[in-house]
């Protein structure tokens, strides 16, 4: 009876240690808010206190989406991504560092911008509708109609981002589609190479104006 009860109370701690080591990882890999506004002191000169960045050539990071930021940030670190003004930036920060700093920005309330009124007829039509004889899917099928994203997924949430920043992002995926100099660390499938790769500057240009007003 005395050995039963010990392996019972050894059986009952082991599995506590397993439910609190449980809770801890996932934590870790949601990362800490608070500690996040700490580490991203640095982050601040380029975008914003409150990752609302006030030069339209640094994104808005507020609001992104925790798994998103989280992994732009590991591939920049990791040189999947080169971003030539991150450099240095994230080189030494471990996993939980930056799993902190993606908890920290998505917490923050991303401010809006200002669509073209020119480009929104445009604009709309490829967001909501893509472009059908290119095979350019609906930009409103990944980061949702209203421009939230979806955050499970690791799809960002891009209304009110800076319209030149979304551009310039399109036209490096375009890039990467032939060439390794631009961004292909959109994933094995391509989706945002082959997409950008269909579209034109000005039907770039459209959406990421309209994208900006969401």
């Amino acid at each position: 009876m005395i050995q039963f009860l010990i392996k019972k109370a050894l059986g009952l701690t082991a599995l506590g240690v397993i439910i609190i080591a449980s809770t801890t990882l996932v934590f870790a890999s949601g990362g800490n808010a608070e500690a996040g506004q700490v580490k991203a002191a640095t982050c601040v000169a380029c975008h914003g206190i409150d990752g609302n960045s006030a030069v339209p050539t640094f994104p808005k990071l507020a609001g992104l989406g925790h798994k998103y930021l989280l992994k732009q940030m590991k591939d920049i670190r990791d040189s999947r991504r080169p971003v030539a003004l991150m450099a240095g930036q994230v080189d030494n920060m471990s996993d939980e560092d930056l799993a902190d700093i993606a908890a920290f920005y998505n917490t923050q309330s991303r401010t809006g911008s200002t669509a073209d009124a020119d480009k929104v007829s445009v604009g709309r039509k490829i967001y909501l509708a893509g472009i059908a004889d290119r095979q350019v899917p609906a930009c409103s099928g990944c980061h949702s109609p209203t421009g939230n994203g979806n955050g499970p997924a690791g799809y960002p949430a891009l209304g009110g981002q800076h319209a030149e920043y979304i551009a310039s992002q399109l036209k490096m995926f375009r890039k990467g589609y032939e060439d390794p100099a631009g961004r292909t660390n959109g994933g094995d499938a391509k989706i945002m190479r082959t997409t950008a790769f269909r579209m034109s500057d000005m039907e770039i240009d459209a959406v990421a104006s309209y994208i900006a007003g969401l």
